[in-house]
């Protein structure tokens, strides 16, 4: 448990590690029953439904099962991580090993290192000999996909690139080890779309270019300046207030702050932990609020939240005074 917690922090959070639905998890279970009954539900209605709704449909799952898979790997609903890496291993949202996933996420919760490209496996951000040596197209790419609308459309794309160069750089260097997960994964990825192509009449490119892609862009929305670079590591993650839907679908990760203070904490007890005390954690955060996901598309739609070189913040601001008390 993190010290920085006052009294009534440690109370609330002890009276909920003693409650029958910290103990047992059942919400976890429940959204677990969920997700799987209703992606089966509309894969195997596809042609009653039609493939582009039933592509919406699977997509939106599909990007409910990446928040599931977070809460897995955070140790929940169970603390034997090779059940819940089997819960967890299903190819629904087709991209990313969960095991891949998994090292990379737990490598991000090193708050210290959080933004930095060379340290941290989820960071936006590009170090500046990388700047340096890339072509204008590609710096208009990373400048457009810190955009709101950019991180939907091309945030996936970068996304899927670093992690399957990141994979070729360790065959080609030696390291095997993660080529069994990889295989694993692609197994079960390929009997997975020539089921759905087959017997539920999804074609395998609408599976993986329409619902895979989607997914992600869907989760793009969550981990859109998430985190921003600051001085110190408590002010590097937000607290999004976001609308009901935002948080089921994520699972309460917009609190995103309190998760990375407390990633032990299950998901569905997140938000009454950051209510009993919002003022400490705003102030925790260095004030780094937002009050819903329509904030970041009002203010961000076209218009980059940060420079995309680590550490550039000030050049930043300099060149685009009113980005100021945005990014703050």
């Amino acid at each position: 448990m993190a010290n920085y917690l006052d009294d009534t922090q440690r109370r609330t959070l002890a009276h909920l590690a003693t409650t029958l639905t910290w103990r047992t998890e059942w919400p976890t279970w429940v959204v677990i029953a969920t997700i799987y009954a209703s992606w089966f539900g509309v894969a195997v209605h596809v042609r009653a439904l039609g493939v582009p709704v039933a592509a919406v449909l699977l997509a939106f799952l599909s990007a409910w099962y990446m928040s599931l898979q977070h809460e897995l790997m955070h140790g929940h609903p169970t603390r034997s991580r090779l059940l819940n890496g089997l819960l967890g291993f299903a190819p629904l949202a087709v991209w990313f090993p969960y095991g891949i996933y998994r090292d990379l996420h737990l490598q991000h919760h090193a708050d210290s290192h959080l933004t930095h490209p060379s340290l941290d496996p989820e960071s936006y951000f590009v170090t500046h000999r990388a700047w340096q040596r890339t072509g204008a197209l590609m710096r208009a790419l990373l400048t457009v996909r810190n955009t709101f609308i950019g991180r939907l459309l091309f945030g996936p794309a970068f996304s899927i690139a670093t992690t399957a160069s990141e994979a070729i750089r360790r065959i080609a260097g030696g390291d095997l080890s993660d080529v069994p997960t990889w295989l694993m994964h692609c197994i079960a990825l390929v009997a997975l779309t020539y089921w759905l192509n087959v017997a539920c009449g999804l074609p395998a490119w609408v599976f993986i270019a329409g619902v895979g892609y989607a997914a992600l862009s869907v989760g793009s929305v969550r981990s859109f300046h998430e985190h921003r670079t600051a001085g110190s590591g408590q002010h590097r993650s937000v607290i999004n207030e976001a609308a009901f839907f935002w948080r089921l679908l994520f699972l309460n990760n917009n609190y995103h702050a309190i998760h990375h203070d407390l990633p032990h904490v299950p998901w569905f007890a997140l938000r009454e932990v950051y209510e009993t005390s919002r003022q400490q954690y705003i102030e925790r955060s260095g004030g780094f609020l937002v009050k819903g996901y329509s904030e970041w598309l009002k203010l961000y739609a076209f218009a980059p939240v940060a420079h995309p070189v680590h550490g550039n913040l000030s050049d930043f601001i300099q060149r685009n005074p009113s980005a100021s008390t945005r990014l703050s």
